[in-house]
């Protein structure tokens, strides 16, 4: 099953985005890790952050290792924040405790996860309440359609970017956005 609309690619537009007064920072906000520890989310300041919905039996699933490679290339300016995610065709049905066994068995993960979340819907994590209301980002409403699409969010907190779940960090479009570009 793929998504539609799966190599899309939004950029935050700098009239539009300054337009829009943000409500809330992306540092004012928490999660509960997959471990079950607090983490606040300005622990990340002065780092770009991607965070990516993820699941274990979607056809995206390999891309777990596309981004623990990308995060052992560049952990040094970037963090990975993945968020188990069971609400599209139900591929994230594991505990906390499988999901991350999974994720470090299959793929090597070390890039920080958290317990699994709802990305929309009334039950939406604030996590991705902030990145889909341009009330509180400033820009963006894209809510993910599938799972491993992703944000990224720049070194003083502003959203600038949402990629479709296709996009990989090795694809052009990625680069171009992270400042990788060669």
């Amino acid at each position: 099953m793929s998504c539609m609309n799966a190599d899309k690619v939004l950029t935050a537009d700098p009239v539009k985005q300054n337009s829009n007064i943000m409500t809330t920072s992306f540092y004012d906000l928490k999660a509960v890790s997959i471990d079950g520890d607090t983490i606040q989310l300005s622990a990340y300041k002065g780092k770009k952050i991607v965070v990516l919905n993820t699941a274990s039996k979607c056809g995206y699933t390999p891309q777990y290792k596309d981004w623990q490679n990308f995060y052992e290339q560049h952990g040094n300016d970037f963090v990975i924040l993945g968020f188990p995610c069971n609400q599209f065709l139900g591929q994230e049905p594991g505990s906390a405790s499988e999901i991350e066994t999974f994720c470090q068995k299959n793929y090597g993960v070390t890039f920080q996860m958290f317990d699994k979340v709802d990305v929309k819907g009334k039950d939406q994590h604030p996590v991705y309440k902030w990145l889909t209301d341009p009330k509180q980002n400033g820009w963006n409403e894209e809510v993910p359609s599938w799972n491993f699409c992703k944000y990224l969010i720049d070194e003083n907190g502003k959203l600038t970017h949402f990629f479709a779940s296709k996009i990989k960090p090795d694809s052009k479009e990625f680069m171009d956005a992270a400042g990788l570009s060669k």
